[in-house]
């Protein structure tokens, strides 16, 4: 029976060390899986703290690496599917690292309360800061911050930056209007998300400039706020002709601008075909089932974390990625136009 065990009291380092005939900054080595530790020696020290059953403190552990083994994460306080996925996709990526999360929601606009939140992740340690960004205004935020720890970014923009992490928003609306205008569709109106969104602002010029290549009319997109309801009260109100197609900002909206449409007796894709985007789970439920644009957010998840280690782990500075692909998915409530 080890000492610590004869007195009553948990086990320290220097039990553990004792017992493995290691010094304690063995111990610690092993514990924080640096390298330079031989097999033999690790195995004996492993199998040490098994036998006391020893458990190091969070803190006992950061006042030896330096680092706390968690991420801040920045939310904004909306239930969008978009951030809420990216959210739950980067907190498993990082769990699978080893990391704690300690997620903040904070306003998507006000930069003031996130300049809070940040400043109290800062207090609580942590090794890096994550923000899904939602607004324009914060994007400008974030790129103004100047901290002793990394930052990463999930956000859309037409501006590359090494700290920026996106799907190809542009790109994918691209793929949207030129599969509309491969039907034969000739004028493509947009629903896009609210003007200061920058999903919605890359997506709206995605849009434009494919009916500009396509030598299509550009009308002015209508805005609504990502929710079906806005939807549904723009699709009330949509000069909608004969053989129109309508390419929507969000799959949540294309609910509400669907139900609109069958109200007004306009049937999806007889008279109006209408593309999503997203790839929310109900998409392919829907009456007709939703063609749209599929995001990848499990992907998204684990490169955040990548750069995320990249930079606190191996101290690299961080690099320029290319934003991810998206991929259309075709369903019913899209057809071609009969000549």
């Amino acid at each position: 029976m080890s000492g610590a065990a004869e007195r009553g009291r948990a086990a320290n380092i220097f039990d553990v060390a004792r017992l493995a005939g290691v010094s304690h900054q063995t111990v610690s080595r092993v514990i924080n899986d640096m390298p330079n530790v031989r097999p033999a020696t690790r195995a004996r020290v492993e199998q040490a703290i098994a036998q006391l059953q020893y458990s190091p403190s969070p803190a006992a552990r950061a006042l030896v690496t330096r680092r706390t083994r968690t991420i801040g994460l920045v939310t904004p306080g909306i239930s969008d599917f978009g951030p809420t996925s990216i959210a739950v996709a980067f907190n498993f990526a990082a769990r699978a690292a080893r990391y704690n999360v300690e997620t903040v929601s904070a306003p998507p606009d006000d930069t003031k309360a996130i300049r809070a939140v940040i400043d109290g992740l800062l207090r609580q340690r942590v090794d890096a800061i994550v923000l899904v960004v939602s607004d324009v205004g914060v994007l400008e935020l974030v790129r103004s911050l100047d901290l002793s720890i990394p930052v990463v970014v999930a956000a859309s923009s037409a501006r590359r930056s090494p700290l920026i992490v996106s799907i190809d928003q542009y790109r994918g609306a691209r793929s949207a209007v030129r599969h509309l205008a491969e039907l034969g569709h000739s004028r493509i109106l947009h629903v896009a998300g609210p003007r200061n969104a920058p999903d919605a602002l890359e997506r709206i010029r995605g849009w434009r400039d494919e009916l500009a290549a396509q030598r299509l009319e550009i009308v002015p997109p209508a805005h609504g706020d990502w929710s079906a309801a806005s939807g549904h009260r723009l699709g009330s109100e949509l000069d909608v002709r004969p053989d129109v197609a309508v390419f929507v900002g969000n799959d949540q909206m294309a609910i509400g601008l669907l139900s609109a449409l069958r109200e007004r007796g306009l049937r999806v894709p007889q008279d109006v075909s209408v593309i999503g985007f997203d790839d929310v789970p109900e998409a392919g439920y829907l009456f007709p089932p939703l063609t749209t644009v599929r995001q990848d957010f499990d992907m998204l998840g684990e490169l955040i974390m990548q750069k995320v280690l990249i930079a606190v782990e191996e101290s690299e500075p961080l690099t320029e990625d290319t934003p991810l692909p998206t991929h259309l998915i075709i369903r019913q409530s899209t057809r071609a136009i009969e000549s």
